[in-house]
C-alpha cells in the first residue's frame, strides 16, 4: 500500500473529517503489513547510511498529533533501527521565556540539520498556528500592536504564507520538510487516554488537562483542517495518515521515509582520482603488517613450545 493517497499537495482542498482514521477502507492484512514493515525498516537502515555519507540532502519529518495520538511511539519504533549518528529528534514544548522573545520559527531554525542527517520534529512550528489559535494564546503576545493588532484571519493568513515561505526556502536550500498528522478518531483518543491512567507504567504521561483539551477535540481537527489545507504544497506536502491502529500507522511512515530517501537517491561518494591510485599500496602496507604479525605470534609460539 503506498502512502501517495494520503498526500496532501495543495493542488485540491481536503476536508480531514472525511478521511479514514483506521485501515478498513484499505482492506490491508495485518501480518502482511507487520512483514511488510519489518522488511521496510532494513531497507531504511540501508538507504539512511548512504544517505548520512552523501551528504546532500537533509531531511525534515514533522509529526503532528492531538494528545494520545502515538506521537512518541511512533517515533521510537519506526527509527529504532536507524543510526542514531545520522538522526536527532526533537520535542517541541511549551515556548520557554527565551525562546518567547524571539519570533516563533527561531527555535525551529536552529534545530535544522545538517545535511546528510534526518531531523524529527515531534511538535514543531505548527504549534504555533493551531494551538495558539485554540487555544487563544495570541493576545498574550508580547509584540507590536501592528502585529497582534491585526485580526485573526489576516494575522494567522500570514503565519500560513510565512511557514510555507520557510520551509519552501529549505527545500531551495537542498532539504526535503515532510509533514505527518497522526489522524485518530474521538473514541480512539478517549481509549489511549484511559490507558494511561490504569496501566501504571503509563501515569507519567496523563495530566488532568488532557481532558481540557480533549473536550476541544474537534475545534482542533477543524484549526488543523484549515492549517493542512492552507499549508500544503507540492514541494513540502503533508500526509494525514490514519492513526488508530498503530501498526499500520508506524507502517505508513517507513513507506513516506522510503519514497522521501529514493527521491535524493543517496550514493557513497568515491575517492579522488588521486586516492584510488594509492589504494593499492595501502592495501599492500595494511596486508604487510597483518602478515608480519602472524609472523611473530608464530615465532613466539615456537619458542614457548620448545621451552
Amino acid at each position: 500500500m503506498n502512502a501517495d493517497k494520503y498526500a496532501v499537495t495543495g493542488e485540491k482542498k481536503v476536508d480531514i473529517t472525511k478521511l479514514p482514521t483506521n485501515s478498513r477502507s484499505d482492506k490491508v492484512d495485518k501480518e502482511e503489513i507487520i512483514k511488510k514493515y519489518e522488511e521496510n525498516k532494513l531497507r531504511l537502515a540501508e538507504l539512511q547510511d548512504r544517505f548520512y555519507a552523501d551528504g546532500r540532502e537533509g531531511i525534515i519529518v514533522v509529526i503532528q498529533a492531538l494528545d494520545a495520538s502515538g506521537k512518541d511511539s511512533s517515533i521510537k519504533n519506526v527509527f529504532s533501527g536507524i543510526n542514531p549518528q545520522g538522526v536527532k529528534v526533537h520535542s517541541y514544548k511549551a515556548p520557554t521565556s527565551e525562546e518567547l522573545a524571539h519570533d516563533y520559527l527561531w527555535r525551529i531554525h536552529q534545530n535544522i540539520p545538517r545535511r546528510g542527517e534526518i531531523a524529527v520534529f515531534n511538535r514543531s512550528h505548527y504549534e504555533d498556528l493551531v494551538t495558539v489559535q485554540v487555544e487563544g494564546i495570541k493576545p498574550h503576545y508580547h509584540m507590536a500592536d501592528r502585529n497582534i493588532g491585526k485580526d485573526d484571519k489576516k494575522f494567522f493568513a500570514e503565519r500560513y504564507d510565512q511557514v510555507k515561505n520557510f520551509e519552501q526556502y529549505l527545500f531551495e536550500n537542498s532539504y526535503r520538510v515532510v509533514k505527518i498528522f497522526l489522524h485518530i478518531s474521538k473514541d480512539e483518543q478517549t481509549e489511549q487516554l484511559l490507558e494511561r491512567l490504569e496501566i501504571p507504567e503509563k501515569n507519567w504521561k496523563f495530566r488532568s488537562d488532557d481532558l481540557k483539551v480533549r473536550d476541544k477535540f474537534d475545534p482542533y481537527i477543524k484549526c488543523f483542517n484549515e492549517v493542512i489545507n492552507k499549508t500544503s504544497t507540492k514541494d513540502c506536502p503533508w500526509y494525514v495518515l490514519p492513526g488508530d491502529q498503530r501498526w499500520y500507522t508506524r507502517y505508513l511512515i517507513t513507506e513516506i521515509l522510503l519514497d522521501t530517501l529514493e527521491k535524493c537517491d543517496p550514493q557513497y561518494p568515491e575517492l579522488p582520482a588521486e586516492e584510488m591510485e594509492k589504494l593499492d599500496e595501502c592495501r599492500k602496507v595494511l596486508r604487510a603488517a597483518l602478515g608480519k604479525k602472524e609472523n611473530d605470534k608464530k615465532k613466539t609460539s615456537g619458542k614457548k613450545s620448545k621451552k
